[in-house]
């Protein structure tokens, strides 16, 4: 039996190896909706606190060399950390895109169904686990955001 997506408005996935098409329970799925919803408030709002911080670590124009050291320090670690924030927010948005899609919970590059413990644990996840560990190990081209 194959759900199409554009009639249910739920992504289609597969149950184990045994084929069997079905759709992903509407509740579960705004279960996710509001925790990637939720989670994109949180990195908009560190992001924003973070190129703030930024900007003002060398305010002080004062400072002697180990101040500016130190400084500098702190700018460098709130660039890195608010560069990982946005890769989040950027693959959150992702997800929040394949819900309003119907394609949530199947994996970007092979199309099978994303275990459902892994999506509990990182909802915004675009590959099942082999196709990420392909993708980890360079075996697998990055698909575009």
């Amino acid at each position: 039996m194959t759900v199409d997506a554009s009639v249910t408005g739920r992504p289609k996935t597969l149950i184990g190896n045994y084929g069997i098409d079905v759709t992903m329970d509407k509740k579960k799925l705004e279960a996710f909706k509001k925790r990637l919803e939720t989670r994109q408030q949180e990195l908009r709002r560190t992001v924003t606190r973070n190129q703030a911080d930024g900007r003002s670590a060398d305010e002080d124009t004062a400072q002697d060399i180990a101040d500016r050291a130190a400084s500098s320090y702190t700018k460098e670690f709130l660039f890195s950390q608010s560069n990982n924030e946005r890769q989040t927010l950027m693959m959150v948005d992702g997800a929040l895109a394949r819900i309003r899609e119907g394609s949530f919970g199947e994996c970007i590059s092979c199309g099978k169904e994303i275990n459902a413990k892994r999506l509990e644990a990182v909802p915004w996840t675009r590959h099942c686990i082999e196709c990420q560990e392909k993708l980890e190990q360079g075996l697998l081209e990055e698909a575009p955001r």
